[in-house]
């Protein structure tokens, strides 16, 4: 799926009226003064799946109001880093903003509930999840002067390996990619070695033999042409990290009743719109790893219920350092519908 990134104008034109001769100067200058504009921040690459969601739905809104709410897409960090967007719009430098929410979890513990590993094994456990965990985050971006608008998930996590994986034994003595506290510990739980490398240094590092598996999107693997070093890709679909999209309670309320529907019915769309694309994209990229030598498979059953007994620690884990609103997300998901 494609989305055009639009570029927003300072100012809107306004068609040429056929006015009464009694109509007075004025009334021009009262419709030009009712545009609301606002500077949406993202730390993401204007190319980004995400951000070209974003672009759609400012242009939807742009139209849907008549050109009376202009949303200007700011991507790439220029105008606030990834980690520093939610701070942003609570200062008022912009008015709404898109992050990570793992970016959240220091000030919003239950963002990070949709980061624990081995709990969600597909699209419909992830937004199951997603409409458990929505709730309370509506109410800590309420508690913060926000509105939360949508959120959209990365392709699923999944196991890239130079050697073929057929139970715990074969993660012993290898060298394993983390990037944070919870990567870090999944490696020393499957008895491999943590290795702290960046995103950006992925190819450089398989290329030098100091990695030989890593647990990260397809889509990340294609972006890093990790083929040739990394023979074998496991669908174990880790986790489902998402992006939040979100604007100033102060902004929105701001806005008139017909505009305020427009951005709410535009949210959902681009919602909608973003789970499609990123499945999508998670099976073009798992595609094209193939492509190119990367051979696709499924872990075996018994170390598949292995990580699913991680997932149940991570997750009791969390739930005893979050509290009564951690129980709120996982019991239910667990008891099921």
């Amino acid at each position: 799926m494609k989305f055009k990134l639009i570029v927003v104008a300072a100012a809107a034109t306004l068609g040429n009226l056929c006015l009464a001769q009694t109509t007075t100067p004025a009334a021009a200058p009262v419709a030009a003064s009712q545009k609301t504009t606002w500077k949406l921040a993202t730390g993401y690459r204007a190319e980004s799946f995400h951000t070209q969601n974003i672009a759609q739905f400012a242009r939807e809104v742009e139209e849907a109001t008549r050109g009376q709410l202009v949303i200007q897409v700011h991507p790439n960090n220029t105008l606030a880093k990834l980690n520093d967007i939610k701070q942003a719009v609570v200062d008022g430098k912009a008015e709404a903003g898109e992050t990570i929410m793992t970016s959240l979890v220091k000030d919003m513990p239950i963002a990070g509930a949709d980061s624990i590993p081995f709990v969600v094994s597909s699209y419909s456990d992830a937004e199951r999840l997603w409409k458990l965990q929505r709730p309370g985050m509506e109410k800590h971006f309420a508690q913060r002067g926000l509105k939360l608008l949508y959120a959209v998930p990365w392709p699923p996590q999944g196991l890239h390996s130079s050697k073929p994986i057929r139970g715990l034994a074969d993660f012993k003595g290898t060298q394993m990619r983390t990037y944070n506290s919870t990567t870090q510990r999944i490696a020393e739980l499957l008895g491999a070695k943590p290795v702290d490398v960046a995103m950006v240094d992925v190819g450089k590092a398989l290329s030098e033999g100091r990695m030989d598996n890593m647990i990260t999107s397809a889509l990340t693997g294609v972006e890093n042409k990790v083929w040739g070093p990394i023979k074998y890709y496991y669908e174990i679909n880790g986790w489902f990290p998402k992006n939040v999209v979100f604007v100033s309670s102060k902004a929105f309320d701001g806005l008139k009743p017909e505009a305020k529907s427009s951005v709410v019915k535009a949210s959902a769309e681009a919602e909608s719109r973003g789970w499609a694309a990123s499945q999508a994209l998670a099976v073009s990229a798992t595609n094209e790893l193939r492509q190119n030598g990367v051979k696709i498979d499924r872990i075996p059953a018994d170390l598949d219920q292995e990580i699913k007994r991680m997932g149940e620690k991570f997750s009791r884990e969390w739930v005893r350092s979050v509290g009564n609103e951690a129980n709120d997300i996982f019991v239910p998901y667990y008891l099921k519908p």
